[in-house]
């Protein structure tokens, strides 16, 4: 149960540039969430309009970042589909009209006020650039999605999301 409201300027703020980049090391998150189970933890973690999250199990650590600097750390261009070993990856882009995306915005961030296992980094403008992560995690198992909220200056915006899944 977390909203942050973050007082800087997003740095990713074109959903065509973000990138995938497994395995990297993690960088220091603006807000962040840490949950846990038996075997399996993780730490979810808004960036400047990104994400990264960081699953721990038996002593090893597995990261994802899904961000404009993702492309730099050797990582792709936004997949739509990606699996490796235990993981995998999935994301979808689509473009909202003012009123959907408003009402989507204000969704996740009342959503992530209720919920224990939901993180919303909020950013200064319209009240609609926001980025959520959840995730549930089991034995040996942790799964999470994502929701990154770009607000056009024209009104609306691109929604970008992913779900994912990582098995020890």
């Amino acid at each position: 149960m977390s909203v942050h409201v973050l007082q800087v300027e997003p740095r990713d703020v074109c959903a065509a540039n973000l990138g995938l980049v497994v395995g990297a090391p993690a960088p220091v998150p603006l807000a962040e969430l840490v949950l846990g189970g038996a075997h399996v933890g993780v730490v979810l973690g808004v960036l400047g309009a990104s994400h990264v999250v960081t699953v721990s199990s038996s002593g090893s650590a597995f990261t994802e970042q899904v961000s404009c600097d993702a492309l730099g750390m050797g990582g792709e261009y936004l997949p739509a589909d990606a699996s490796r070993g235990g993981y995998r990856f999935r994301s979808s882009t689509a473009v909202a009209d003012e009123l959907e995306f408003a009402a989507l915005a204000e969704r996740l961030r009342q959503r992530s006020a209720r919920e224990p296992n939901w993180l919303c980094g909020t950013f200064p403008g319209q009240g609609t650039a926001v980025t959520v992560l959840t995730a549930q995690v089991g034995d040996g198992l942790c799964s999470w999605k994502s929701w990154h909220l770009y607000p056009s200056v024209a009104g609306g915006g691109t929604i970008v999301t992913a779900e994912s899944r990582w098995r020890a």
